[in-house]
This record gives C-alpha cells, sequence and structure tokens, in this order.
C-alpha cells in the first residue's frame, strides 16, 4: 500500500521480534557451502534512521530496539548486523530486513526484493546496489520467480497489514510458493492486533501447512491508542534450532507483559 511508510515503526517491538528470528535463520543457512536466495515480498526502503523525525513522532523505536538490545550478545547475527549498518551511517541507524539479509548474504547468494513505493523503491536500490529490486507487487513477484535460481532459499513476507485483504489472499499465496518451492523456508510476519484479525488466517494456515512453525510474542502497546500488542510468525520448513532461539525470544519478551 502505498500509504505506508516503515519509518514511523522502524526497530519497533514487532521488527526485534521478526529480525531476531531473520537473521539467526540466515546465518544458519550460511553454514553450508552450498548459495541460496533470499526473496522479500514487501521491502520497504531497507536503511533507516531512528533520528528522524517520523521516528521520534511515533516513539515505538524508543520502545523497541533502544530498550531490548541488551537481549542479544555482540556475536548473534541480529547485532552484528546492526553494529554493522551503524559503522557505516552512524550510530542511529537501523537495517530493515533487506539490508539485515544484506549483512549476512555471501557473494554468491542472491536477494531479490519487490517494494510499490517508488520512493522506497529508489532508496531501496541505493542501500543495497547489488539486489534484484523490482517495483511491483511482492506477491506477484513470487508467481513470477518461484522456484528460484538457486532452489535452495528463504523468503520473508511481511506486509503492512493496511490492506485487510492481506489476511484472506496470503494463505494461497504460501501454500502454492511451498507448493513449487518446497525446499525453501518461508516466514510470515503478522501483528497482533486488538480484534485478532490474524486468527481467520493462521487457522487456515495450519490446515494448509500443519508442519508450520507458529511463534508470537507479547508486548505493550508502544504509546496509549496504539493497537498493536504482540508480534506474530508463521514459518514453513523451520531451519534446525529455530525452536530454540524463538523459545529464548520468548523468555525475553515475557519480561515486557505478561503472555495473554
Amino acid at each position: 500500500m502505498l500509504s505506508y511508510q516503515h519509518i514511523y515503526h522502524a526497530g519497533n517491538l514487532a521488527d526485534v521480534h521478526k529480525h531476531a528470528a531473520l537473521a539467526w535463520s540466515l546465518q544458519y543457512m550460511t553454514q553450508k557451502p552450498k548459495p541460496f536466495s533470499y526473496l522479500e515480498t514487501h521491502a520497504g526502503r531497507g536503511l533507516y534512521h531512528l533520528d528522524a523525525s517520523e521516528a521520534r513522532k511515533t516513539g515505538e523505536a524508543a520502545q523497541g530496539i533502544a530498550k531490548v538490545e541488551g537481549w542479544f550478545a555482540p556475536d548473534h547475527p541480529y547485532r552484528k548486523a546492526i553494529a554493522a549498518i551503524r559503522d557505516r551511517h552512524g550510530p542511529d541507524a537501523y537495517p530493515g530486513s533487506p539490508v539485515i539479509a544484506d549483512a549476512i548474504l555471501r557473494p554468491g547468494d542472491r536477494m531479490s526484493l519487490a517494494e510499490l513505493h517508488p520512493q522506497e523503491v529508489e532508496a531501496l536500490r541505493a542501500a543495497i546496489p547489488f539486489a534484484r529490486v523490482e517495483q511491483r507487487e511482492g506477491c506477484e513477484m513470487l508467481r513470477a520467480l518461484c522456484p528460484p535460481d538457486p532452489r535452495r532459499g528463504l523468503c520473508l513476507i511481511d506486509p503492512s497489514y493496511e490492506v485487510k485483504d492481506d489476511y484472506r489472499t496470503l494463505p494461497p499465496v504460501i501454500a502454492r510458493t511451498h507448493r513449487v518451492w518446497a525446499v525453501s523456508c518461508i516466514i510470515l510476519w503478522y501483528p497482533i492486533l486488538e480484534g485478532a484479525a490474524h486468527l481467520p488466517m493462521l487457522a487456515t494456515l495450519q490446515e494448509a501447512l500443519p508442519d508450520g512453525l507458529r511463534h508470537e510474542v507479547r508486548f505493550p502497546p508502544a504509546r496509549p491508542g496504539h493497537r498493536m500488542t504482540g508480534s506474530g510468525l508463521f514459518i514453513v520448513n523451520p531451519p534446525y534450532g529455530l525452536d530454540a532461539e524463538l523459545a529464548r525470544l520468548s523468555g525475553h519478551f515475557a519480561t515486557l507483559a505478561p503472555q495473554a
């Protein structure tokens, strides 16, 4: 959706959840010498500055990565990606998921990114020059590219859900992607909002993909009136050991608010 700008939300607790799991998964995939493909359907601009007026306006980063960075040891791939970006772009820089992937992927790996917003596409191409960046709807990119070359790979799907149809249209897209690209890991992120709009989507996903890994964390609203009270991941073909990493994250998030 062209009105959505992630700079208002970059570095929030949902990003911490999603990006920590993504970084861990990508690092695990680099343990094998074979190259792999990384696909992302809603890439954003890739690089954010948390001292920007938009980020300060919502205060979500202040309640997010600024508060909980100590959860991650210096050698954790998420923490290492953040440190690398700060070294290059200053202490207030924050990597979105494509830039986290860029920090972890090796020269032989391939990255394909989709983003609709023209200004975000321009910034994304500047942030990651080597990546294949397409100004198109992300699910269309999946249909066109899957299965990619190399076939081994990971796909991140993390729309804004400002288009309410996303909850209905994503399950068949994920099922089809898994069917034609069975060796891939697919990570779907979703927000946990008041009203629980995600539950029918998850019921459909779990019926179609019963071996999928579901992980959710809860946290206090970033500000009065903020409707997001948690973050969820549905993961198809999770890397070995990811469940233990997610359990560690659950322990940290549990210190912020009781689990619902």
